[in-house]
């Protein structure tokens, strides 16, 4: 499978990036906090969840099942890698990228330790929602309101721990200076915490 997977020596954790429409894995947003996380000992998969003919058709980009299945296959790929075994896995979800992770998070088989969304979509994953099981994120920007309202929406429908985190001043795509440092700081707090904390046994 085609991807980019970093794992630092002696990681505690893997970190599966799912990018929003529109975007692929060389996302620079996604890459600047790829790297923080690898900066703070936590291993790395950004992928395309599409090939270029699948983007094309722009019902696939909202296609949360298929973007959830492409994801599991792809979770299922770095756990057998022996670099990452044994390794929790967390997901970071952009836009629809957001929805594909807790989608996929839903899944009874599938043990994910942590989920974070950066400006996500999170109601598309629907009834989902209230199935999924990890400690959940949600990274919002203070000036993309109607995205701040559709996380509230969701959150109220996670039946696992879950917090909102507002970015003061960011817009949808954080491009305002000092926003994404907070988002990669937001996420690499969550991710540690929740791959080496101690966790209630699910």
């Amino acid at each position: 499978m085609a991807g980019d997977l970093i794992v630092p020596d002696a990681a505690h954790g893997l970190v599966v990036f799912v990018h929003g429409s529109g975007s692929g894995r060389h996302s620079p947003r996604n890459r600047y906090v790829a790297g923080a996380l690898n900066e703070a000992g936590l291993g790395t998969l950004l992928f395309d969840l599409l090939t270029p003919e699948e983007e094309a058709d722009r019902a696939n980009v909202f296609d949360i099942p298929l973007l959830a299945g492409r994801l599991l296959e792809h979770t299922a790929w770095v756990r057998a890698q022996p670099e990452a075994k044994g390794l929790p896995i967390g997901y970071f979800g952009a836009s629809t990228g957001a929805a594909a992770a807790l989608w996929a998070a839903a899944e009874p088989d599938n043990a994910i330790t942590a989920i974070v969304s950066r400006g996500g979509r999170p109601d598309l994953a629907g009834e989902r929602l209230a199935a999924v099981r990890a400690p959940t994120l949600l990274i919002v920007g203070g000036r993309d309101p109607v995205v701040v309202e559709l996380n509230e929406e969701a959150q109220r429908r996670l039946s696992a721990e879950s917090r909102i985190t507002v970015v003061p001043g960011a817009t949808h795509l954080f491009e305002e200076p000092g926003a994404l440092e907070a988002v990669a700081g937001h996420a690499r707090d969550w991710f540690t915490t929740c791959f080496t904390g101690p966790r209630e046994p699910m």
